[in-house]
Order: C-alpha cells, then sequence, then structure tokens
C-alpha cells in the first residue's frame, strides 16, 4: 500500500514528465553553459497536486547576464525588467519563463523594501522561500526532485510551515505572514501551530510592509478558491487589525439577550454565497470577480460606526450602507486599489440594501427604473449581492426575500423589453432643446435636459410632440418663476 507522499510523486511524474520540451531543452542549454537550473516554487507545488503550467519559474547558479545571454539564444523574446532582484524573463511560444540568479533576501528594520544578496547554492535559495511546500525543485533537464525541508511531507499533510525558523523567515520578509493566510485560502491548508504562533508574536512586523504588496497578497486571497479559510486566518493572527482592520471589527459584541448576529461570521458567509453566484466565462459575473467579493465581505464594515441600542432591546444600523461605503473607499484606497475598483465596490455598498424598500413589490415603474440606472453596469453584480445578503435561518423568510428579488428581476426583464431600459435618453436632445426655446448652449439646456429625463424616468417613452409640449409648460413656469 503506498503512502500519501508516494501517491504525490507518482503524480508529479505524470505532469514533469509532460512538461514543455522547450523547459527541458533550456535546461540542457544552462548545463552546457557550466550552469545549475532548477525547477522551483509553485510550478514544483502544483505538479504535486495535478495541475501543469505554461509559466515557469526556475533558480540558477548563473548571473543575470549569463542567463540573459542563454535566454537571448533559447526564447522568441526575453526581458530583464525584473534584474534587480536577478531575474530575466523569457516567451518561446506559449512557455513563458523567469530565471532568477540564486539569492537571498531580507529586511532593514527601517526600509519598506527587500534587499537582495546573490547565494550560491540550490539548497541556500530554497531555505529563503516562504513555506517548505514551496521550497521543493527539480532539476533540468534530468528532472530530479530536491526536497531539503520535507516539503512533501508537509504538502500530504496540507501543512503551511516555514522552511527555516519562522521568527527568521517572518523577519527576513514579514510579507511571507500575509502569504500564510493566502496559502490557507488557495490550499485549503492550515498554519503549522510553531509557525503560527511566531506569526501572532511578530504580526505588527507587517507594518514595514509597502500597501502595493499587502494589497497584492489580498487580491489573490480574495480570489481563491475559499477565502473564508484566508480571511480567518488573518483576523485570528491579529494581522487583519493592521491590514484590514475593519474586518475583525465587525466582530461586534452579542448583547445579554442574544438579538444581535455575529455581523463577521455573516460577512463570510456572504462573500461564500456570493462566489456561489458567480457564472461561468459566458455568463454575467464570470468567476472569480473581484468586484462582487470585495462588496460581499465589506458590505457591512459601517455598521460598527452606526449601531444603537434601542428602547425594548433592539439595534440599529442606519443609513450604515452609506458610512459602509466611505469607509470601503478610503480602506481600498490606502491599500492602492485601482481607481474603478474602488470605485465599483464602494457604489455596490452604497447600494446593497436599496431592494429592501421594494417590499411586497409595490414599486412603481419609476423606481424600477431608477434602481437599474443607479446601479449602472453593476447591476448582475448588485443582483447577486443583494441574494447572497440572505443568511436567515428562517426558511419562510428567506424564501419571501427571495421570491420578492425574483419578481424584481422580471419586472426589470420586462421594462428592459419594452424601452432597452440600459439607454435609457429623454425624447429630445439638447439640439433640439435649443430650437425649440431659441437658447443657445447654456446652463439651462442642461436644466431642461434633466426635467425630460425625470419625465421619461417616470412615465416612459413620451414621443417628440409630448415632450415638445411639457418642454414649453415647463419653460413657461419656469420664465413666470424667475420673473
Amino acid at each position: 500500500m503506498s503512502t500519501p507522499e508516494q501517491d504525490l510523486l507518482r503524480r508529479a511524474l505524470g505532469v514533469l514528465t509532460e512538461m514543455a520540451p522547450a523547459a527541458l531543452e533550456l535546461g540542457d542549454q544552462f548545463r552546457a553553459a557550466g550552469h545549475e537550473l532548477s525547477l522551483v516554487g509553485g510550478p514544483v507545488r502544483d505538479a504535486f497536486l495535478g495541475r501543469a503550467s505554461n509559466d515557469l519559474d526556475f533558480a540558477t547558479s548563473a548571473s543575470p547576464s549569463q542567463t540573459q545571454k542563454i535566454l537571448a539564444r533559447w526564447g522568441d523574446a526575453n526581458w530583464d525588467i525584473g534584474r534587480e532582484f536577478g531575474t530575466i524573463g523569457a516567451r518561446r511560444g506559449d512557455v513563458v519563463v523567469e530565471v532568477t540568479t540564486y539569492r537571498t533576501d531580507k529586511y532593514d528594520p527601517a526600509s519598506r523594501k527587500p534587499l537582495v544578496a546573490f547565494g550560491d547554492s540550490l539548497d541556500g535559495d530554497l531555505s529563503r522561500r516562504d513555506f517548505t511546500v514551496n521550497a521543493m525543485a527539480v532539476r533540468v533537464p534530468d528532472l530530479t526532485f530536491v526536497d531539503p525541508f520535507n516539503g512533501l511531507s508537509d504538502l500530504a499533510a496540507g501543512l503551511l510551515r516555514t522552511p527555516i525558523a519562522p521568527e527568521r523567515s517572518f523577519d527576513d520578509d514579514p510579507l511571507r505572514m500575509m502569504r500564510a493566510a493566502r496559502f490557507a485560502a488557495q490550499l485549503s491548508f492550515h498554519v503549522e501551530p510553531g509557525t503560527l504562533a511566531a506569526l501572532v508574536a511578530m504580526v505588527e512586523r507587517i507594518e514595514i510592509v509597502s500597501a502595493e504588496r499587502v494589497q497584492a497578497e489580498i487580491t489573490k486571497l480574495i480570489l481563491s478558491d475559499n477565502p473564508r479559510a484566508g480571511l480567518e486566518v488573518l483576523v485570528d493572527t491579529g494581522l487583519a487589525e493592521h491590514v484590514l482592520p475593519e474586518l475583525p471589527a465587525l466582530q461586534l459584541e452579542i448583547d445579554e439577550h442574544h438579538r444581535h448576529k455575529d455581523v463577521y461570521q455573516h460577512s463570510l458567509t456572504v462573500l461564500e454565497q456570493a462566489i456561489a453566484q458567480e457564472t461561468g466565462p459566458d455568463g454575467a459575473v464570470p468567476a472569480p470577480d473581484l468586484v462582487l467579493r470585495l462588496a460581499s465581505l465589506l458590505h457591512d464594515i459601517g455598521k460598527p460606526a452606526t449601531r444603537r441600542f434601542e428602547p425594548g432591546g433592539g439595534v440599529s444600523f442606519h443609513h450604515h450602507e452609506v458610512v459602509g461605503a466611505k469607509l470601503t473607499a478610503k480602506r481600498l484606497k490606502a491599500l492602492k486599489f485601482e481607481k474603478h475598483v474602488v470605485k465599483d465596490v464602494s457604489r455596490l455598498v452604497e447600494l446593497h440594501l436599496r431592494f429592501h424598500g421594494y417590499g411586497d413589490g409595490a414599486w412603481t415603474d419609476s423606481a424600477v427604473r431608477r434602481y437599474v440606472t443607479d446601479a449602472g453596469p453593476l447591476l448582475e453584480r448588485l443582483h447577486r449581492l443583494t441574494r447572497a445578503d440572505s443568511t436567515t435561518r428562517n426558511k419562510r423568510k428567506a424564501k419571501r426575500l427571495s421570491d420578492a428579488y425574483t419578481d424584481l428581476e422580471d419586472r426589470i426583464s420586462a421594462l428592459r423589453e419594452q424601452e432597452e431600459i440600459d439607454a435609457i435618453r429623454p425624447d429630445l436632445d439638447g439640439t433640439q432643446i435649443m430650437e425649440i426655446l431659441g437658447i443657445s448652449p447654456s446652463r439651462e439646456v442642461g436644466e431642461a435636459y434633466k426635467y425630460l429625463l425625470g419625465l421619461r424616468m417616470e412615465r416612459g417613452p413620451l414621443g417628440e410632440d409630448a415632450a415638445t409640449e411639457e418642454l414649453k409648460k415647463w419653460w413657461a413656469e419656469r420664465s413666470a418663476a424667475t420673473g
């Protein structure tokens, strides 16, 4: 009977022997030049998990200049954008490689950037990797497996453990603490107890890392298959207090009557339920969707600031969606997310309660139109966020909410078919308005356009004749009012 490690080796052998011949040829060229070359990191780990990749990371004894000369002969194109860190990249057909000179790196306590020093051995290079499961290598072209830190055993056990003492590893590069959370999400692995204890003890060291690098790890975590596991590592270790403090703040105290649910656990559940509603690549919201996932996680972060205990023991969070939208924008900006992500996520947070005014379906067509136009291109994400936000265990209440939202979606579809709701415009454009009223381009033209758009939203298509009459009537009343 085979061991788990033997099963993993058998699986990896199948993946590695099918590795692109171009990559094996690259190993031949490095060996002919007198240099070592080894496949390292994620591609090796993924081979044991049965996943093949055309994006390959290598470590070498060659200097960056020597590497670039070899890659220039091997590839269709090469680049040296990572030369500062010893990395040269190249492409040959569909195969993309990055080759990095053996190195070590660590942080100066006063600096937010790692210091790079080139090393002289594969084992030394592997020792600076974040976790043992990423500290395995395969020498090419002969496909010799190298595992100085027992990463294969940890892979079989589903453990994240640092190859050297965790205190030293996290001190050398504090971002590795974030990676522990990220890999917990991506691989559904557990952090080994000693590694976890060191992480908790050194959590404040994360402050030395730049916002951009932290954001990159959060993004990878959120886009993983199991973000809840990674987010729980962030919160349970105290890392979130430094990188996403609004998340642990959702762990509001339960009042003595237990009427106030844990908003943190609710938010994690909403995130999972939103992920379940993402679509395939040809659907409305292809998975994984960063905007939907961030909005689902952060939709209630305005609650701590708006919590009020009402007479009789109730709890309210009036306008928490407005406060939450502002907090969301502030946090995502601090983490250096792209502007469109900040804008879209905060807008979804602001809109996430809008549906609850729908009630028994008594909205007018005008209200439905405004719901759609306010959501704009975020409508499909808003549909999913709103549905995901129902975490009640009361089956009757859950069905009532689901049926009400289905009714709203049906009305939106009907209106869209009638009048292409996504492209609502007044019945008259600016040129027609100026011609009818005999005015030049001015603020008044904008006011007239806005008035007609309001009519269009309220009453649907009017037609040019009726719109002209309404415009003239509005202009006469406006002129009389202004003297």
